[in-house]
């Protein structure tokens, strides 16, 4: 008897397993080729060169100035000096206390650039978010300081800093200049355009109105922050009539009214006049040059660049 054999399946070779292909670097994007200037593009370019030109024109005019000669000042009208000297910068350092007068008005402007910037930031913000009786009539009461002029209140404000004794101080020259109407509608304008949102879910979590202020509201704010304290920076160093007024130590005059007693003993001297102007000026030209953004951005911000 015969036992039945079970077929055996054919086994099939195995293949050997191809090794991992090596990581290939990404191929890096090319990069799109820049298109062609637009007509308006083009014509844009050219508006803004034409003035950047006119602006440029007249800080030229007066540095080539500067380094004439007194006579060849006054001959007929050239750009490049014949004869190049910087003795009419020198004069001008010599005969003043440039030294004292710039610390004088750096002291001043960032004095007042503080305090204007901690008080209308309040103000804007308790206008733009809180209720109160009468604020109707104390918002308007504030907008009507844009109608005057800063000479219309040089007397009683010169009288109130002489009833106070703070003639011939710093504070004398600080505090008259820490209350711009125009720098609190800046702000407030900008505060009304922050989402209440964010401070309804403030409030959710138990936040208080100084919290809210001081860890939402302000982090919020730098770019219009920053415009309002170049702006008031800028104004606060060319103020001339107010620290004019309140004081004649010669120890406490700032830039603009340091150089002007120097330019009224060389008398019409046209180029220490350009010396001493360009002298008081170069510090606003520096913050215009390194802080433009912040200036561009804190005007979009706050919500003014079409009114």
């Amino acid at each position: 008897m015969t036992t039945p054999t079970t077929p055996t399946t054919p086994t099939t070779p195995t293949t050997p397993t191809a090794p991992p292909a090596p990581p290939t670097s990404p191929t890096p994007a090319l990069r799109k080729p820049r298109g062609t200037w637009t007509p308006a593009q083009i014509a844009l370019t050219l508006v803004a060169a034409a003035l950047s030109l006119v602006w440029l024109a007249p800080l030229a005019w007066a540095l080539s100035t500067s380094l004439k000669t007194p006579t060849e000042s006054v001959t007929s009208p050239h750009w490049i000096p014949q004869d190049f000297t910087a003795e009419s910068w020198k004069a001008v350092i010599e005969a003043g206390n440039i030294p004292n007068w710039f610390v004088n008005s750096v002291v001043v402007s960032v004095c007042v650039t503080f305090i204007v910037l901690a008080v209308a930031s309040l103000a804007g913000y308790g206008f733009a978010r809180t209720e109160f009786r009468g604020k109707s009539a104390l918002m308007a009461l504030t907008m009507a300081g844009l109608m005057f002029s800063p000479a219309i209140l040089g007397v009683p404000l010169f009288t109130t800093v002489q009833s106070l004794g703070m003639v011939d101080t710093y504070w004398g020259m600080i505090l008259p200049q820490c209350a711009p109407a125009a720098m609190v509608y800046i702000l407030y304008k900008f505060f009304q355009s922050l989402p209440k949102e964010l401070e309804e879910a403030a409030f959710i979590d138990g936040a208080g109105r100084w919290r809210i202020f001081f860890t939402i509201v302000l982090p919020l704010s730098k770019p219009s922050l920053s415009a309002v304290g170049i702006f008031t920076f800028i104004a606060s160093w060319n103020n001339f009539l107010w620290p004019y007024m309140v004081t004649n130590n010669p120890d406490l005059m700032t830039m603009p009214n340091g150089i002007a007693t120097v330019q009224n003993a060389f008398g019409i001297v046209w180029p220490q006049l350009m010396a001493g102007g360009l002298l008081a000026g170069l510090p606003l030209i520096v913050v215009f040059v390194f802080f433009q953004s912040q200036i561009v951005r804190g005007v979009a911000h706050t919500g003014l660049a079409g009114q």
